[in-house]
């Protein structure tokens, strides 16, 4: 099912942690009314590099979320939210891309990001409230913002 021209509601659900452990993941409409945004919002985010969007992890439910040591309040657990890397690029420089272009959205996450190797990804919420929060988290869970 395409959420949008680039995205499908698949790929916003896929989990391998959940196949693996036989973890039903399916949204309720609610949920696909959410992701449908976040496809909309990913749209934006491929218009900016015109590349292709490799995402990690969408929806995900509240028994998915937990087993990945993700908290019970994640905007993923409500399909407001989705980890990705833009093909050929650091996530650093998506971050500071989705920055400058001033896409609405509740939080920009630079996840994880190591500058020597570029691992990492980043994190898109959205909310009620878009606060517009542009934050970096490191491997210690360590949060601060990131500078264009």
């Amino acid at each position: 099912m395409k959420l949008s021209e680039h995205f499908t509601l698949e790929e916003l659900i896929r989990s391998t942690t959940a196949a693996r452990l036989g973890i039903d993941n399916t949204p309720t409409q609610d949920i696909i009314n959410n992701l449908t945004k976040v496809a909309d919002l990913l749209e934006k985010v491929r218009n900016i590099f015109g590349l292709p969007i490799i995402i990690s992890s969408g929806y995900r439910c509240s028994r998915l979320n937990k087993l990945v040591g993700s908290k019970p309040s994640s905007k993923h657990v409500q399909g407001l939210a989705v980890d990705f890397r833009v093909y050929g690029k650091t996530p650093l420089e998506v971050c500071q891309a989705i920055e400058r272009a001033k896409l609405q959205y509740d939080q920009c996450i630079l996840e994880f990001y190591n500058p020597h190797t570029g691992d990492g990804w980043t994190h898109l919420g959205l909310a009620s409230t878009l606060r517009q929060q542009n934050l970096t988290i490191n491997a210690h869970g360590t949060i601060a913002g990131f500078h264009v």
